[in-house]
């Protein structure tokens, strides 16, 4: 893209970002300009999809941490953000889920058109390339690869079979008719490598003349003329640079960046502002609050005989993955999930057990040298909320996250 003003600037490079920057560019007659705070996705354990949880507390992550959490003995939780290009999927364990049909019609119930379940089924299949095929739910052709894992582990296959024993059904597809039911999990991945949303909508888009994008780039704050965003300031390389736009800026920074980007610009609530003495340009009491988060327990198990996912980085398991992309480092660790109901009158599930065929405590970092596997209880229903604020209005200081977990 040549020096002209942009018609849009896209605020961060994850999930959102990428897809959005793909999207508009497919128009030759639209210039957009895609800033990230991060770098490039270009260190290796990114594609390795079992050394996901190596790229915490990188240049990669955010490494964010909460305030202390009343609820759960005064502690701080670590918060693993994406800080590079494809953000959160270039970190995560891959898993793909989608949003319960129940959760999108609730949207509509609110009053938010267009994104009951049916409206949204036709996007996640035009954006899908699921390898098991077309269907009812599932689309091909799309930019986003989903894929079955290459390799399950031993200890996986019996907890399907214990949870089934336990009563749950199989469940082939939890984002099919029913997300119920117990299953392996779907992962994107593509050939064994993770696909994220850098990998799948922004690197296809890389060579369209409309589309600019700049990595280390830290947006400051949204530039006005009287009430209207006109641009965004940043600074790059150590200089402050300011960006004019078109039409729109489009804030895709996620949860913590993007309330965060709009409090600093003087959007949000004005008692807040003015005690980080920062001019109010519109007070928006809702700007940071609301946050939900869905808190997960993670159950650990010793495991006598070793079969699982400790010390899967040994050399020949290395050279099966850099030869011929398989084996054990193609697992995602989450590899299995049950959907249940703890009341059989709700709608829809309200726990995820989520199961991995190892340790994993501490988000890793506090795992024993020691064969277990973990099974994490996740709440799906939360009804704690919490609020983004500022500490300070230095852009480089993080803001305070506080999720009021287990509050209701």
């Amino acid at each position: 893209m040549t020096n002209s003003i942009p018609d849009y600037i896209i605020v961060g490079a994850g999930s959102a970002g990428c897809a959005l920057a793909n999207r508009l560019t497919e128009d030759s007659t639209v210039k957009v300009l895609l800033l990230e705070a991060g770098g490039p996705d270009k260190m290796r354990k990114i594609q390795i999809p079992a050394a996901f949880q190596k790229l915490f507390k990188t240049q990669c992550d955010w490494a964010y941490e909460t305030e202390e959490l009343e609820h759960m003995n005064r502690r701080r939780m670590y918060w693993p953000r994406g800080r590079v290009l494809g953000g959160s999927s270039s970190i995560n364990a891959m898993v793909y889920s989608r949003a319960n049909r129940s959760d999108h019609d609730r949207f509509s119930e609110l009053g938010v058109e267009g994104w009951g379940y049916d409206d949204i089924l036709p996007y996640y299949k035009k954006s899908e390339n699921n390898e098991r095929g077309p269907s009812e739910f599932h689309g091909v052709g799309g930019e986003l690869n989903v894929a079955d894992l290459r390799c399950v582990n031993p200890l996986t296959h019996r907890f399907i079979e214990a949870a089934q024993g336990a009563g749950l059904k199989y469940n082939r597809d939890f984002n099919g008719a029913s997300q119920e039911g117990v299953g392996y999990l779907q992962v994107t991945q593509k050939e064994g490598k993770r696909h994220s949303a850098a990998a799948a909508f922004l690197k296809p888009a890389l060579s369209r003349p409309n589309l600019t994008v700049k990595t280390g780039a830290h947006v400051l704050r949204l530039l006005f003329d009287k009430n209207k965003v006109v641009g965004v300031e940043f600074v790059q390389d150590g200089k402050t640079e300011r960006a004019r736009v078109n039409r729109e800026v489009i804030l895709s920074s996620g949860a913590i960046n993007s309330p965060q980007t709009l409090m600093l610009s003087g959007l949000g609530p004005a008692d807040h502002l003015r005690a980080m003495d920062i001019p109010v340009v519109a007070d928006l009491p809702c700007v940071g609050q609301n946050l939900m988060d869905h808190l997960l327990i993670g159950v650990e198990y010793e495991c006598r005989e070793p079969i699982g996912l400790h010390r899967a980085d040994n050399i020949k398991n290395i050279l099966n993955y850099f030869l011929f992309k398989k084996g054990p480092l193609t697992s995602n660790v989450a590899e299995a999930a049950a959907f249940l109901k703890t009341d059989p009158s709700r709608t829809a599930p309200n726990i995820e057990l989520v199961f991995a065929p190892v340790f994993y405590m501490d988000n890793g970092f506090g795992n024993p040298d020691l064969h277990g596997f973990s099974i994490g209880v996740a709440l799906q229903k939360p009804e704690s909320r919490g609020h983004v604020k500022l500490k300070s209005k230095d852009p480089f200081v993080a803001p305070a996250i506080q999720p009021n977990y287990l509050s209701k």
